[in-house]
């Protein structure tokens, strides 16, 4: 080994120090603050322990607690942390992994065999205690590698059959890595911070979860505890707050008590049962996602929910995609699939005649219900589910109608997603993978009509070089909602494949056949999941265009019921969904209730004063108090409202 080594820093410079130096002593070297920030350090790219040592020439970079490479360094350690403090509680626990996640509502979770001693929420106070008094402990993550034999030999004595079970899936030239913490030892090949105190004091433990061993529903349930950390306290308490406030809109507790939706249950589960009520509301999505498809030059088109597997061997779906499908029905002595994708139906239909290239393009929406197995401990309200409509259509180009057909269905995605009351969007491009289908002109055609369109929206996009699927490239559109969190709606892809597979072809110009650009392409994504980030946003307070309800009409008492109906009727001929209340509750409790509790839009209300004027007076949950209306003005409001949808 060299008695020195050269380390190269992201500004160019290169610093020479004693091999086996480790990537704190660098970071000290390099100044007093960095050591202390530093939680990790990136060496030939890779981020790995800042207590590790450095025994040769490389790229190092410094990783500070406050980037997302920091982050997750904490909160994987944070992880470690919990499982500690999980066998302090419960010394029979067999831990299986915890890893560091992207979610807007945790940072990490372990997933744990708690066998006959479980936890309940009642204990997550004493498991976040534990680990304060952990962190504040301030012991050392020390790394360990053993050999293969003395690894599971150490396991076994322990009795963490997870563990064994992980290092089975080890390849074998890779090392067995584990990481102490005073008394508790993890496998893990981490990294870590270089003390528990590091982790800081921005922890929590938020709550619990099943989740099958190797998330297969034959193994046993394991339960799995989530937890967040930041890089200071501040920022985990802000968490909570939105974490409370994220609880008050969840979709599937408003769902309930909006009586929205339900889902099956034992008898059908992640199959959503949509109530009057949601069902209005995905009328109304579904009416104007129509409107806007046909005033944007697409034709609707319906497909089947099964066809004969022969389809799905030609698509591909079979070979690669046959675990998420259900399983097949006999009919006529052949195979019937329900399908998971609209696709293949579609291209059918392109296959149904001869096409021309005096035709193309063809931009075929449909809003078709598919079906996808999803694990049992993976379903989520709306936003996971087995049975759901996909927003859908493709689109039949030539290769000179390639990029303002993309320029048209960006603008169109943004459009829509605006319409629905989002207007913080997140663009990435993702690029070809190593392994792909398709010339690699078409490729470069393809990707360079995204980027175009993505550079003529004006808005910022991270590019994702390789991330593409290996049949294109595409672009994803994220919204946030009201609460700062992140969702993946909206999908244009490019596909090589199934028109290579379905022999797809058009008579060009010159007598000739020429294969069409085929382009997947999704606004909302599907109905119901997007029908839940809608709930979560507006917490079940639907805009005026979108609310089942849209107003209210109260009488004081029962000499104004009269007239109450009469105004109800009134609004009613004029196609506004109005309802009334001549109940004999008190006012107090009628205003609440409608409101607060139903989230009504607007509510108006006839007493003595508003009979002899022939006026209402009105409130608005958005406006307050709007004082008093004739009831053809409160008309012309809610109208326009549901006209501009505000």
């Amino acid at each position: 080994m060299n008695e020195t080594i050269q380390l190269t820093l992201p500004d160019g410079s290169v610093r020479e120090v004693p091999a086996g130096s480790t990537g704190l002593e660098v970071a000290q070297s390099i100044g007093k603050s960095l050591a202390k920030a530093a939680v990790g350090i990136q060496l030939d790219g890779r981020i790995q322990s800042l207590q590790l040592p450095i025994d040769h020439d490389a790229a190092i970079a410094i990783v500070t607690r406050d980037t997302p490479e920091g982050l997750e360094v904490i909160r994987h350690s944070a992880a470690h942390v919990l499982a500690d403090a999980v066998k302090q509680m419960r010394p029979q626990a067999k831990l299986w992994k915890g890893p560091p996640i992207d979610d807007p509502r945790f940072g990490f979770y372990y997933d744990i065999d708690l066998g006959d001693e479980p936890l309940t929420n009642d204990d997550l106070p004493e498991i976040e205690k534990r680990m304060r008094k952990i962190i504040e402990s301030n012991v050392p993550f020390v790394f360990e590698e053993k050999p293969r034999d003395d690894a599971k030999a150490f396991l076994a004595e322990h009795g963490e059959v997870y563990k064994l079970a992980t290092i089975d899936k080890i390849p074998e030239d890779e090392p067995i890595t584990f990481y102490h913490s005073g008394d508790f030892v993890d496998l893990c090949e981490g990294p870590h911070v270089p003390s528990t105190g590091a982790i800081g004091k921005g922890i929590a433990v938020l709550s619990l979860a099943g989740a099958y061993f190797e998330g297969d529903e034959g193994q046993k349930m394991l339960t799995r505890i989530y937890g967040h950390a930041f890089a200071d306290p501040k920022a985990m308490e802000e968490h909570r707050k939105r974490l409370e406030e994220a609880a008050k809109r969840d979709h599937r507790r408003l769902g309930v008590d909006l009586e929205l939706f339900s889902t099956m249950g034992e008898l059908g589960a992640g199959l959503v049962l949509w109530h009057p009520k949601g069902g209005f509301i995905r009328h109304k999505m579904e009416e104007f996602w129509r409107q806007k498809h046909l005033a944007g030059g697409y034709d609707i088109v319906y497909s089947p929910h099964v066809a004969r597997s022969d389809l799905w061997k030609t698509s591909g779906h079979l070979e690669f995609y046959a675990d998420s499908m259900f399983k097949g029905m006999d009919v006529d002595g052949a195979d019937y699939l329900l399908k998971p994708m609209n696709c293949p139906f579609h291209v059918q239909i392109y296959k149904s005649k001869r096409r021309s290239y005096r035709e193309l393009p063809f931009r075929w929406a449909e809003l078709g219900t598919v079906y996808r197995y999803e694990e049992a401990g993976a379903l989520h309200g709306l936003m996971r589910v087995r049975g759901f409509t996909q927003d859908d259509a493709h689109l039949f180009v030539r290769p000179d109608q390639l990029e303002p057909e993309i320029d048209r269905v960006l603008a169109f995605i943004l459009d829509l997603l605006r319409a629905f009351g989002f207007d913080d969007f997140e663009m990435n491009l993702s690029t070809r993978p190593e392994k792909s289908v398709g010339e690699l002109a078409d490729w470069e055609k393809a990707e360079a009509a995204l980027r175009a369109s993505l550079e003529k929206s004006g808005l910022p996009f991270e590019v994702d070089e390789g991330g593409g699927a290996f049949y294109g490239p595409k672009i994803d559109v994220k919204i946030r909602d009201s609460l700062g969190r992140s969702w993946q709606c909206s999908t244009l892809q490019l596909d090589f494949n199934l028109p290579e597979r379905f022999d797809l072809t058009y008579v060009d110009p010159d007598g000739g056949r020429t294969r069409p650009f085929m382009l997947h392409r999704a606004l909302l994504g599907s109905l119901e999941r997007f029908f839940g980030i809608l709930i979560e946003h507006f917490g079940g307070a639907f805009p005026t265009w979108l609310a089942p309800v849209q107003a209210v009409v109260m009488s004081v008492g029962e000499r104004h019921a009269a007239r109450v109906e009469e105004i109800v009727a009134s609004l009613k001929a004029r196609g506004l969904r109005v309802e009334a209340d001549v109940g004999a509750e008190k006012m107090g409790a009628k205003i609440r209730h409608h409101l607060w509790s139903e989230k009504v839009p607007t509510i108006a209300v006839v007493g003595d004063q508003e009979l002899e004027a022939g006026t209402v007076t009105v409130k608005s949950r958005v406006d307050g108090d709007l004082g008093a209306m004739a009831p053809e003005e409160l008309g012309e409001r809610i109208a326009g409202l549901d006209a501009s949808r505000a």
